[in-house]
């Protein structure tokens, strides 16, 4: 099963998790707050209050860019932008450190090189498994690239704050797309938590079954696996392009796996030794020397 979901930017907005949009401006977390206010100025007033005298600027400053970002995302939304998600569910099994998709696809996997030495083919059904399938989701995330492009320089429009405001909300949007998505996926497409009933600020704790590992980040930190994935999914259905190293374009783009397994969880691969580099480049098809850039921050 492959589909593709388009969102209006209304849809998704409550899904934004406000936390790494603040952190992209150089908050900390806990002024991510000021989204759960309620909006009128006596709420905010106490909201402010509740700051240690010092920090109060610092919180007022977080207050406006919440104002300005909840009024972009509405002029945004009223040109008629959307976010379109790509995904597909596929019959796997677990073969040593490698997914196999399909019967056939293999997307080899790294393991920690430390305990408790986990790798994501870990929560895969094993393939000598009575010819049991398991089944793995995989997802591509995408805004409409001209969000990232309002603003910029030689624009008649042009605004260096207000380009970067863009910027910053079409990457959340993206996530909050997927974050969307993956709670349809559960409850309907795949079935397997059809009876879940969690808040946004509990999607955002992960408080769901299963794991959605991003490429690029801790578990997957090879980039290009965008390729494997592009091969199954065709990004370019929802306008992503791959550059020649396996980075997405649009820039406010994200990719990855969905798994169910109970257990299943987030974990860092860490350091890998160059005899890991070498048995993964082997399972890849591809030489060492190919895949040290793409592994370069996690070779000892």
């Amino acid at each position: 099963m492959i589909q593709t979901l388009h969102y209006r930017l209304q849809e998704v907005s409550d899904y934004i998790n406000w936390s790494y949009f603040f952190h992209a401006w150089g908050f900390p977390a806990r002024f991510a707050s000021i989204a759960s206010i309620h909006g009128c100025d006596s709420c905010r007033a106490i909201w402010l209050a509740d700051f240690p005298q010092p920090e109060r600027k610092r919180a007022a400053e977080a207050m406006e860019l919440h104002k300005e970002a909840l009024r972009m995302l509405v002029r945004l939304g009223a040109e008629g932008y959307r976010v379109h998600v790509r995904f597909g569910l596929f019959d796997c099994n677990a073969d040593g450190d490698d997914i196999i998709i399909d019967g056939s696809y293999r997307l080899p996997m790294l393991r920690q090189q430390h305990e408790p030495y986990l790798c994501l083919a870990d929560f895969v059904r094993p393939l000598n498994s009575e010819g049991v399938k398991d089944r793995i989701g995989i997802f591509a995330a995408s805004a409409d690239e001209r969000i990232e492009q309002h603003y910029a320089d030689g624009m008649p429009d042009a605004d260096a704050y207000l380009h970067l405001l863009c910027q910053t909300l079409a990457d959340r949007l993206a996530e909050a797309a997927i974050e969307r998505a993956h709670q349809a996926i559960r409850k309907s497409y795949w079935g397997y938590a059809s009876t879940e009933q969690l808040s946004i600020a509990e999607l955002h704790a992960e408080r769901f079954q299963g794991i959605r590992p991003a490429v690029g980040y801790p578990s997957l930190p090879d980039q290009s696996l965008n390729f494997d994935l592009d091969a199954l999914l065709d990004f370019s259905t929802i306008g992503i392009t791959l550059t020649e190293h396996g980075a997405m374009r649009p820039h406010a783009s994200v990719s990855g796996l969905m798994m169910a397994h109970p257990e299943a969880r987030y974990f860092s691969i860490g350091c890998i030794g160059n005899d890991q580099l070498c048995d993964y480049a082997q399972r890849k098809g591809r030489t060492p020397e190919e895949m040290r850039p793409y592994l370069a921050a996690n070779l000892e």
